[in-house]
């Protein structure tokens, strides 16, 4: 006869082993969804010049195929040809740069040179600086206005909106915020300037012929907003919170907070594709977070973490995406993902 104790013993060792198969099945099952479910995949990375150190703010040029990168910490403002992958030119004596916005009405780059209490402007011809713009205590964020022709920057440790005439490339006015000057845009309906507002948290609106605030918008559930994106044509704003990590969806024709969403911890720059109707919010944690617009709503459709993947810009012809990544192996590299809707 078997031994009773010697049979538990099996069937014990017996249950222990199935449950361990089924904890190793479910995990690879676990990790292919997630590989399937991804919402984005690499398509390349492209070897960028320049140390291994910092960038921040990105400008797309849709006219040319251009993408103006700002590379902070090693004080250089870089130019990519998005089609032909490749570095076109690598542009020194931009000390600190953070915010750069090209506009191609006027031929012109404009870069904040945050070290220097400046913004350069920069031909986009010849990629020489023709004049150089200041002061502004802490320039950052920059957006442009066709009407009157002025760009507007923001100076976040001033707790203002800096107003340079483009014509002249003169500082015009600086508008004060009550509170540090996340980042600004410009909303063409309302041919208003909107500006985020630490401390505030509130969104400004500014009527950029008089450079004056016209509407003060509060952000409820948002601490510290500061980056922002615009779906123009579908009147909805985005702005997420620096300390605590969430996203409001504002709409633009009542300014009214629709919702608010999660997103990676310290967001930073967030970009908005008008044809898939996906926004990126990317971090200063290196989560990036991918919503799907759904009306007047976001769907979140995953995320992915990449070192210091903070600043993001998207091609709204091809779709792809644009993650400058300071040091992958030692070397800065411009990461090239494309959203898995284009499978």
């Amino acid at each position: 006869m078997d031994d009773p104790m010697k049979r538990a013993q099996h069937r014990t060792v017996l249950l222990h082993s199935g449950l361990l198969s089924i904890f190793i099945a479910s995990t690879i099952l676990s990790q292919v969804i997630a590989q399937d479910t991804a919402p984005l995949t690499k398509v390349a990375d492209i070897p960028m010049p320049g140390s291994a150190v910092r960038f921040d703010y990105q400008s797309f040029d849709t006219t040319t195929g251009r993408l103006y990168l700002s590379h902070m910490n090693a004080n250089q403002l870089v130019v990519f040809d998005v089609k032909k992958r490749k570095v076109v030119a690598n542009l020194d004596g931009f000390p600190s740069v953070h915010g750069v916005w090209a506009v191609p009405e006027l031929g012109r780059v404009y870069a904040s040179a945050t070290g220097e209490h400046q913004v350069a402007v920069v031909d986009m011809k010849t990629l020489t600086t023709i004049a150089r713009v200041g002061p502004i205590r802490y320039p950052d964020g920059i957006a442009y206005a066709p009407g009157p022709k002025r760009v507007f920057v923001s100076d976040e440790h001033g707790n203002a909106d800096a107003v340079i005439d483009a014509a002249t490339n003169s500082l015009v006015t600086s508008i004060p915020l009550s509170g540090g000057a996340g980042n600004t845009v410009y909303d063409p309906p309302s041919g208003h300037i909107l500006v985020a507002v630490h401390g505030k948290d509130e969104l400004v609106a500014i009527d950029p012929a008089s450079a004056k605030i016209v509407g003060h918008y509060p952000l409820s559930g948002i601490e510290n907003p500061h980056g922002i994106a615009l779906d123009v044509g579908g009147r909805l704003a985005f702005v997420a919170g620096e300390e605590n990590h969430k996203l409001a969806v504002v709409d633009l024709i009542t300014m009214k907070v629709l919702g608010a969403y999660e997103v990676g911890e310290d967001p930073d720059v967030l970009a908005f594709d008008p044809g898939l109707k996906l926004l990126y919010v990317s971090a200063e944690s290196g989560q990036v977070r991918v919503f799907r617009e759904d009306g007047r709503a976001l769907i979140l459709l995953g995320g992915i973490d990449m070192p210091r993947a903070h600043t993001v810009s998207v091609d709204p012809n091809s779709h792809l995406v644009y993650f400058p990544l300071e040091n992958v192996g030692g070397h800065p590299v411009l990461r090239i993902m494309k959203p898995n809707l284009l499978h």
